[in-house]
């Protein structure tokens, strides 16, 4: 028996319950979005004991669901002693208000958009994914604040010395401004990086290095799937927004050719637009690729609905025209029956288990294919002082035949359309018109 009780310093799960209203007009079913939901709660340390739902023509200006049905829900927070109350869809201000009224004091209210902001705010690693995820989240309290003041205006109403001059709500002003000045601040900040990540874009482009980048729904497995191709150690776990930052890691493939592979934010849906929009700079990585491998978790049942809230969002930020490669991951879930048939539907898909690394070599060819697709041949004459560009070409393209002759290196390979840019100077029409 110890002498000393000991006190557990583990931080206690807050308790959630999950509430979503059903108006007929979403894509999802409303059981596989409030699914989705209890896994971002549980990505944020929450633990759900329940759930509510509610069929509405239109969700009630006042109070989202119904009176009814928010009196229902304020019974089981009592009932089931809950912590805070997620929504799936967003709340306006008046609506988060008068349901904390409802449900009393210490219950929180929060919606789907201020829950994905909590994660992004664990999960945010550089001092760009940092930056980014306070410029969403002030942008989301900005019209919030009204009533963090409250103890305040009520003393207003007690009388007194210094009531006449309106503390609250000078208060609340003060706090605007400085919620405004600290937007401006972050946006400018973000221009300066947003900046120095288009001249590191530009470098890689002048440099020839053909980009691929990985984009899909969130634990699609797009990090295992980096990790196994280029071998690196890349954070991965089984849960949403595992990851945020984009990690770049370069590739040598078989056929010689250099390329870089970058991982990216995962998307969901219902992602809110202020986060697409702080997030543009990192989402700059998909724009910016030659090819986009479109990730897929082909365990999931509802694979084609997450597919369709990505492409919405690859569409949002201007990268609907770049060449795609559609990466059916986690196939060793599938029966053979169910692989057969997906392989049969999506003849031209690439199907792989980053976990168990199977099918890597066919995505490989994949990519190498798709490099070389708009490649010439050509044959050139480097000079020796040009000792980087012959480094280049060893990097950057297939090299077919090479020989060292007195006026420099000649030689003939398969090169893109930047190194034909680059190369041009130096091109000869064969080896014979060589001296």
């Amino acid at each position: 028996m110890p002498r000393f009780k000991l006190i557990e310093t583990a931080p206690v799960p807050e308790r959630a319950l999950v509430v979503g209203v059903d108006t007929g007009k979403g894509d999802w079913p409303m059981a596989d979005s409030l699914d989705e939901l209890e896994r971002l709660v549980a990505t944020a340390d929450g633990v759900v004991v329940g759930r509510e739902t509610q069929k509405l023509d239109a969700p009630s200006p006042k109070t989202f669901v119904g009176s009814g049905k928010a009196e229902e829900i304020a019974a089981a927070v009592r009932r089931l002693d809950v912590d805070v109350v997620v929504f799936d869809d967003e709340l306006s201000p008046s609506q988060q208000s008068n349901l904390e009224r409802t449900f009393g004091e210490p219950v929180k209210v929060i919606d789907r958009t201020a829950l994905i902001l909590d994660i992004f705010g664990r999960h945010a690693k550089t001092r760009e994914g940092r930056l980014q995820v306070q410029l969403a989240q002030l942008q989301y309290l900005l019209p919030r604040l009204r009533g963090m003041w409250s103890h305040l205006m009520g003393e207003q109403t007690r009388g007194g010395i210094g009531s006449r001059f309106g503390q609250g709500e000078s208060q609340l002003e003060v706090d605007r401004r400085l919620i405004r000045d600290r937007i401006s601040a972050l946006k400018r900040e973000l221009v300066k990086l947003e900046t120095r990540r288009e001249t590191q874009s530009k470098a890689r482009w002048d440099s020839g290095i053909w980009r691929v980048a990985l984009a899909g729904y969130t634990n699609a497995g797009k990090s295992t799937l980096l990790n196994a191709l280029t071998d690196s150690g890349v954070y991965a776990k089984d849960e949403l927004f595992a990851t945020l930052d984009p990690t770049t890691r370069s590739i040598d493939l078989a056929e010689g050719r250099k390329i870089t592979l970058t991982d990216t934010v995962g998307f969901i849906q219902k992602l809110p637009t202020s986060l697409i929009e702080s997030f543009k700079s990192t989402l700059a990585e998909v724009k910016a690729a030659d090819l986009v491998l479109e990730v897929v978790d082909a365990s999931d049942s509802n694979w084609e609905k997450k597919r369709d809230a990505v492409n919405e969002i690859l569409d949002q930020i201007g990268a609907k025209d770049i060449r795609r490669v559609l990466v059916f991951n986690k196939c060793d879930l599938l029966s053979p029956d169910d692989l057969s048939s997906l392989r049969a539907f999506y003849s031209d898909a690439v199907f792989v288990s980053a976990e168990e690394e199977t099918g890597l070599a066919a995505l490989l060819h994949r990519i190498a294919e798709e490099a070389s697709a708009g490649d010439t041949t050509l044959t050139a004459l480097i000079p020796y002082e040009k000792g980087i560009l012959m480094k280049m070409v060893h990097e950057r393209c297939q090299v077919i035949r090479e020989q060292y002759q007195g006026g420099g290196l000649l030689v003939t390979a398969r090169v893109s359309a930047r190194m034909a840019a680059t190369l041009a100077p130096y091109q000869v029409e064969d080896s014979d018109s060589v001296k």
